[in-house]
């Protein structure tokens, strides 16, 4: 049996992650900041879960201590993110606009939550036979993407979100490279329609969470340190 945590797992992406990895067969548990949010949930998937705020140091060690007591962890979805750079009418503030402060809001969920995670989930990981992490990044983070005219997400000019997946893809390098034992990607998942973009994204959940699942569910000698969506490969 395989065993997944799945971060920010109560709606949107993680939600519909957690409802397919179910149905495949995976003991998947919900990593929720709201533990009664999370309870409702994971009675409706069919899963676990575990009170889980990736901004918060305890919440996290506590957490990876109640999973190793019920039997350790295969897979490792870090979804959990923000984007508070997006206005109520879903554009973004510009570079004259962004503040550190803007700045490191974004990053400790979606940056040093990564990382906060990962270290603390690494030892029951590198326990697994088959050990899987994934990263859910965004094409906003391809430095390729960012700067090709050709491209949509050329417009867009926001500076926080943007840089906090850019820093994410490359904690995924640098994790892959130290741990070829594990299998740790980063995922584009696609303008999905979620609350963090106001649902404007266009695509549904269950659409953007496929190149998730797929990624979740790759073999011991499947691909590591690779940034892709549902086509394949992405410029860094």
């Amino acid at each position: 049996m395989t065993t997944t945590l799945i971060t920010g797992a109560t709606k949107g992406l993680g939600y519909e992650t957690a409802r397919r990895l179910v149905a495949a067969g995976h003991t998947v548990y919900l990593g929720a900041r709201d533990a009664a949010r999370g309870q409702r949930a994971a009675e409706e998937l069919g899963a676990r879960t575990v009170q889980l705020d990736v901004t918060d140091e305890a919440s996290v060690l506590a957490a990876a201590k109640t999973v190793e007591a019920d039997g350790g962890l295969d897979v490792l979805v870090n979804n959990a993110g923000i984007a508070v750079e997006l206005g109520s009418d879903g554009e973004p503030i510009g570079a004259s606009e962004v503040t550190a402060d803007l700045m490191r809001e974004t990053f400790e969920t979606n940056v040093f939550g990564v990382v906060r995670v990962l270290h603390a989930f690494l030892p029951l990981l590198r326990r697994s036979s088959v050990p899987v992490v994934v990263n859910v990044s965004s094409a906003l983070g391809s430095l390729g993407r960012m700067t090709d005219q050709a491209t949509h997400q050329h417009a867009y000019r926001g500076v926080a979100y943007p840089a906090s997946k850019a820093a994410v893809n490359m904690v995924t390098v640098q994790y892959a490279k130290a741990f070829p034992e594990i299998r740790i990607n980063a995922v584009e998942p696609g303008y999905t329609n979620t609350d963090i973009n106001g649902r404007r994204g266009g695509q549904s959940v269950e659409q953007g969470a496929e190149i998730i699942v797929r990624m979740a569910q790759v073999a011991a000698d499947g691909p590591t340190g690779t940034y892709v969506d549902i086509d394949g490969p992405l410029a860094w």
